[in-house]
């Protein structure tokens, strides 16, 4: 029972950082309707910022993920106005072909400067386990949870309440109906786009104290993708809900049935979820059912 509450425990604090992740890819879906493919590559882009500074400049942790946000959301930016933009009223598979290259060369500049070693971050959080009814619990995991709660609650207030939030979702249910109204088309998808960088930086900063940091955490991008599709492409609840579903079955997966096929079932798990629900639920367990006349 021990080893179930750690394997769960464990699980439901990357599947919250999945879910994080994961808010993204809902964003800009629900904002221009393609995926961003790139996503994985803006999830290592942030932590590397924010390790250099620590290391090189020997910046406090604090204001080092202040600065890589800062630097997250201009990249977001950037990329908008000089990627996306262009090509925004192109058919939506450009767009996703406009990432895939993205995803590429971010990739590459990625190696180019930091290499392929793995790295890992200086203590940053408290070195003692805490014991909580025999279930140890790193507190690296214990705070990594804690901010992506604490964000998920304020990007769901955001959404909710904002002007701009309130802009965003108007955008998404009707393009045509929001420009009638009066809102900038293209600032909501700038703002989404910022977003969405700054979200994908804060995960990886997260996963890079988790785990270390290298090129190959990019490889989120793929992993994060069964979290989207399970919980729906257009809903953030479901970004949420999927993450944590994803993040506990493949902890679950990884500690009890790698054992008996010698590993790597856990990084399967989460595609074989998906073509589950893509066989079950095609719209996952909160998309919108999308229903056209023909």
């Amino acid at each position: 029972m021990t080893f179930f509450l750690q394997m769960l425990v464990t699980g439901v604090v990357v599947g919250s950082i999945y879910g994080l992740v994961a808010l993204g890819f809902v964003l800009i879906y629900r904002a221009s309707g393609a995926l961003n493919l790139a996503n994985g590559e803006f999830v290592i882009i942030g932590p590397y910022i924010c390790l250099i500074l620590m290391t090189a400049y020997k910046i406090p942790f604090i204001y080092a993920l202040l600065i890589t946000l800062i630097f997250s959301a201009v990249l977001g930016l950037v990329v908008e106005r000089l990627v996306i933009r262009p090509i925004q009223n192109a058919p939506v598979v450009s767009v996703i072909m406009a990432t895939i290259g993205l995803s590429s060369l971010l990739g590459g500049a990625v190696h180019m400067i930091w290499g392929h070693q793995t790295r890992t971050f200086p203590p940053v959080f408290p070195q003692t386990p805490i014991n909580i009814a025999g279930v140890i619990i790193s507190p690296v995991y214990l705070w990594s949870f804690i901010v992506v709660v604490l964000l998920l609650v304020i990007f769901s207030l955001f959404f909710k309440f904002s002007k701009m939030g309130i802009a965003m979702r108007a955008v998404a249910d009707d393009r045509q109906a929001a420009l009638s109204m009066g809102m900038s088309v293209k600032y909501v998808y700038a703002a989404t786009w910022t977003i969405a960088a700054v979200v994908a930086a804060v995960g990886g900063v997260l996963l890079g104290n988790i785990n270390g940091l290298s090129p190959t955490m990019s490889a989120i991008g793929l992993t994060v993708l069964p979290v989207v599709i399970l919980g729906g492409l257009d809903s953030v609840l479901g970004a949420i809900v999927g993450g944590f579903i994803i993040g506990v079955v493949q902890n679950l997966a990884g500690g009890y049935l790698d054992p008996l096929v010698g590993g790597g079932l856990k990084d399967v798990v989460p595609f074989i979820i998906v073509l589950l629900i893509l066989m079950l639920k095609p719209h996952g367990l909160f998309g919108s059912r999308r229903i056209e006349r023909v």
